[in-house]
């Protein structure tokens, strides 16, 4: 069978010690169990965040992830309505790491650099020698105290937070496997070129620290992110690729500033494009360009180089977090309360209702851009345990999948020969592994033949109903990258029809006085057995899933809804949650 699962069929090398014993004696299951965790939260050792009142420490998202209240630095507890996490990273700032509370203490040495008559020039060293490196030791002190195997999984991590020229975001999440990190991180402050990471973390992983790391906001980057060149202008070569896809094996797709997914500019025949666009590069009010900047676009631009060069630089797979900076992401629409402390910790400062004592009709809106950030998201793995080796295995394989919050569960699979009566076969889980490869992977030509796509979604029971199930397609043709999104199952049984195919509108209307929807429209469960038509079978394609639930109020609506005025009618009423299942490639023969 021509099938090839795996990180990566033409770059990534064999990463030692990833199948390394079970760290728990709870049976793993083979056929693997979906597990939801965030893998970007900012903490008061993060500068920014300890800007906006922030003093909760990884300690305290821990126990926040684990289904705890903490504090907000608005004055209130706050904690998931919906349960606990299988898994967090708590990713402060490398760069000044625990800076700002070092800057309010006279007798750290860091206070001594920046403060009257200090030397400025002897500030990092000072913040590196003192609170700094305190600060990094107590991250990695905090996830192994909670680091529970079989229950709860930590992992060691932290942000490479580095800008292009034009305050382009290439920010990167760094995440390590196992519970020793090295004795200090690499940071922008070491060097803004992302390439100089990867040599970082080659070099630590023949030490035996192995991490991978995660862009995030691409849509906040200018173009820079998925560029067509690496960041210093020269063109792209063999030995870039392979190193890029070794230590870059995922992007994060969704989060508070955003989502990346696509653009309208970028997919005008795509009607659900216009999903949570954070327009502006981040911390700024520029806008940040489309073209670069999202995800599908550069899977085709990656089809692109694979058929023009025989590389393809972006062959990543799929996540989403919160990028909270409150040592907690509350993902769910009516238990959103910000992202960055106080700096939006209130309705009004959220921009989402009238300045004034409660919101007094009349009154003008804050201009914030706070009104913008999302509450999302969520990463999903399938993994045989809930273990830092399983899932950071997971992660590896890119056998992940993203959600704007809810815990949508997504499977994808291809291959040849799944029967006709698959999808209610008791074993399609079992003969869908050992017949064809699951997302994330690769599959190879074989003999002409089309494959078939086994797509699966199920809703998350304190969310709204499935509104449709989704396949998108990206291919090359006459040089250039093409897309298709077309919908291959409906709620009740319905067949998509039109061009490109469409479920019928299951009429599933919120009702904004309340932010009540109906539980009886839309589905539990969705499931297709999916041949595409327009199959060539020498030419590279990428597939991936997306899926979409019924209307429900957005944050901004409840924010509304509670302070008792009209929603802002600048901003959408209502938002449709999705996931997104990490891709497969189709790879023709020689």
């Amino acid at each position: 069978m021509p099938l090839r699962q795996g990180p990566c069929l033409y770059c990534l090398v064999l990463v030692p010690g990833l199948l390394a014993a079970s760290e728990t004696t709870v049976p793993p299951n083979p056929l693997k169990d979906a597990y939801f965790g965030d893998l970007h939260v900012h903490t008061r050792y993060s500068i920014d965040a300890y800007l906006f009142g922030v003093r909760t420490d990884p300690d305290d998202a821990y126990r926040f992830a684990r289904g705890e209240a903490i504090e907000h630095p608005s004055g209130f507890r706050f904690q998931l309505r919906t349960g606990p996490l299988d898994f967090l990273a708590v990713t402060d700032h490398g760069a000044f790491l625990y800076e700002m509370p070092a800057t309010y203490n006279p007798e750290n040495s860091f206070f001594a650099a920046i403060g009257p008559g200090g030397n400025r020039a002897n500030a990092p060293v000072a913040a590196e020698t003192g609170d700094g490196r305190n600060a990094w030791q107590e991250t990695i002190d905090a996830a192994e105290q909670h680091n529970d195997p079989g229950s709860f999984t930590t992992f060691i991590a932290y942000e490479y937070t580095a800008f292009s020229e034009g305050r382009g975001n290439l920010h990167r999440n760094v995440i390590f496997r196992g519970g020793e990190a090295p004795a200090k991180p690499f940071t922008a402050d070491d060097s803004n070129d992302p390439e100089d990471l990867w040599h970082w973390l080659d070099a630590r992983r023949a030490e035996g620290f192995e991490a991978l790391a995660i862009p995030h906001n691409s849509n906040g980057s200018n173009g820079q992110m998925f560029r067509l060149a690496r960041v210093d202008g020269r063109d792209f070569d063999s030995a870039y690729v392979e190193q890029r896809n070794r230590n870059e094996p995922l992007v994060e797709i969704t989060q508070g500033k955003g989502t990346s997914d696509t653009h309208p500019l970028l997919s005008p025949n795509d009607e659900w494009a216009d999903f949570e666009i954070y327009a502006f590069r981040i911390g700024t009010t520029l806008p940040s360009q489309a073209p670069g900047s999202y995800v599908r676009e550069a899977y085709l631009s990656g089809l692109v180089q694979q058929e023009t060069r025989g590389f393809n630089p972006f062959r990543f797979g799929l996540i989403g977090s919160t990028d909270s900076h409150n040592a907690g992401g509350t993902t769910g629409e009516s238990n959103f309360h910000g992202n960055f402390g106080t700096g939006d910790g209130t309705p009004e400062r959220r921009g989402a209702v009238p300045l004034g004592s409660g919101g007094s009709p009349g009154r003008k809106y804050s201009q914030t851009n706070n009104r913008f950030y999302s509450g999302s998201g969520l990463t999903g793995v399938w993994s045989e345990q809930n273990t830092r080796d399983s899932i950071y295995a997971a992660l590896r394989r890119k056998e992940t999948f993203a959600t704007t919050g809810p815990r949508i569960r997504v499977r994808f699979f291809a291959g040849y020969d799944y029967a006709d009566d698959f999808t209610s076969d008791p074993q399609m889980i079992e003969k869908a592994y050992e017949g064809g490869v699951p997302m994330g992977g690769d599959l190879l030509a074989d003999r002409g033949r089309s494959p078939r796509f086994l797509v699966w979604a199920a809703r998350d029971k304190d969310s709204a109903p499935l509104q449709r199930l989704q396949v998108v397609k990206g291919w090359v043709e006459d040089g250039e990258g093409h897309e298709q999104v077309v919908d291959v199952a409906c709620p009740g049984g319905a067949i998509p029809g039109g061009t490109p195919l469409r479920c019928p509108d299951d009429d599933a209307k919120v009702d904004l006085s309340d932010c009540s929807f109906p539980q009886n429209a839309g589905a539990a469960e969705l499931t297709a057995l999916w041949q595409d038509p327009d199959f060539h079978p020498a030419k590279h394609a990428v597939y991936y899933v997306r899926v979409l639930e019924n209307p429900t109020c957005r944050w901004s609506t409840w924010d509304a809804l509670r302070t008792g005025v009209e929603p802002r009618p600048d901003l959408p009423a209502t938002l449709q949650e999705r996931a997104w299942s990490s891709p497969i490639w189709y790879v023709p023969g020689d």
